[in-house]
């Protein structure tokens, strides 16, 4: 299935930060699907990705986020199967580097340096993920996670989220970004980008500061979507995304919601690329399918597609 090898692989180009890689994302089947329907779930997610070449996977790992956002959530929260559980239960022959989210407030630190352990670095990274709000208990802060990595597996490439709303609303993401480089991180994926110029404000002040600190900038992976309904968009608002109105309303009046989605995307991931070649910025791409509607899910793999051929990969 996939990838391209051991001699041009995802931890190599991040740990030499040559960027320039293709992510696909990925939510596991609800926490009460059966056996059989998670393998086909696993099945049909392998043969519908294969043709791609992604060079790796990434499993999210699902909070609820209500503490985050008081208002009222446009799909309900149903929990999904651990990630690291689904991965290698049913995914386990994926043949490219999976990277494995860990929202580390939901596991104890026994339970989570269990996990650690028992990694196979050459094909596993992680991201891990802090709590929602300052309010919400954790059982493990992410400092912790971060130093019980660092203990326990430093050999396992691990990165870190970047939000450029963030950025925007608070001019700091960039610190944010340094800290998380210094305390491990070697790589950091966005939430799902329809603001480019937030993204292109973060990406720039970044490599600014890390010129000014003499640090080397890590790949930034930007994440992109397509959305087929109004109420996706009131989700995607919901979780924090920021959608500039020319497009929300562009979306809003579409004959078809889902192809202009796609379009913006696609130009959305093309300033970009230009942008960090041109900065000296390493990045990757990730293409996030969290939908279950059919046409969202073949969308999706048709964007992956089209940004695969963006790209300057090894042959």
């Amino acid at each position: 299935m996939g990838g391209y090898g051991p001699d041009v692989d995802l931890q190599r180009r991040i740990i030499e930060g040559r960027g320039e890689f293709l992510l696909f994302a990925l939510t596991p089947p609800r926490r009460t699907a059966s056996p059989e329907k998670a393998q086909e779930i696993a099945d049909i997610t392998a043969t519908r990705l294969q043709p791609l070449g992604v060079d790796g996977l990434i499993l999210y790992d699902i909070d609820d986020e209500s503490d985050r956002n008081p208002e009222e959530r446009p799909f309900p929260f149903l929990p999904t199967m651990d990630p690291a559980d689904y991965l290698s239960r049913y995914l386990d022959s994926w043949d490219t580097p999976v990277v494995v989210y860990r929202a580390v407030g939901k596991y104890a630190e026994p339970d989570l340096e269990a996990w650690l352990r028992a990694q196979e670095t050459d094909r596993r990274l992680s991201v891990f993920v802090g709590a929602a709000s300052r309010d919400t208990p954790v059982a493990t802060s992410l400092g912790r996670a971060q130093a019980l990595r660092a203990r326990t597996r430093p050999d396992l490439l691990l990165g870190g989220v970047a939000i450029p709303e963030r950025h925007a609303r608070n001019g700091d993401e960039h610190l944010r970004l340094l800290r998380k480089q210094a305390a491990g991180c070697s790589f950091f994926i966005t939430q799902v980008v329809y603001d480019v110029n937030a993204a292109k404000n973060l990406v720039s002040d970044y490599r600014y500061e890390c010129l000014a600190q003499g640090v080397t900038p890590a790949p930034i992976v930007f994440t992109f979507s397509v959305c087929g309904s109004t109420k996706t968009l009131e989700f995607l608002r919901w979780l924090g995304v920021d959608v500039p109105r020319w497009i929300e309303n562009e979306l809003l009046h579409a004959d078809d919601t889902l192809e202009a989605s796609f379009e913006f995307a696609l130009a959305a991931a093309r300033e970009l690329i230009t942008y960090c070649r041109r900065l000296g910025v390493p990045f990757g791409l990730n293409v996030e399918s969290v939908s279950i509607r059919r046409a969202e899910i073949e969308a999706s793999v048709d964007l992956a597609a089209q940004l695969r051929d963006e790209l300057r990969r090894p042959a």
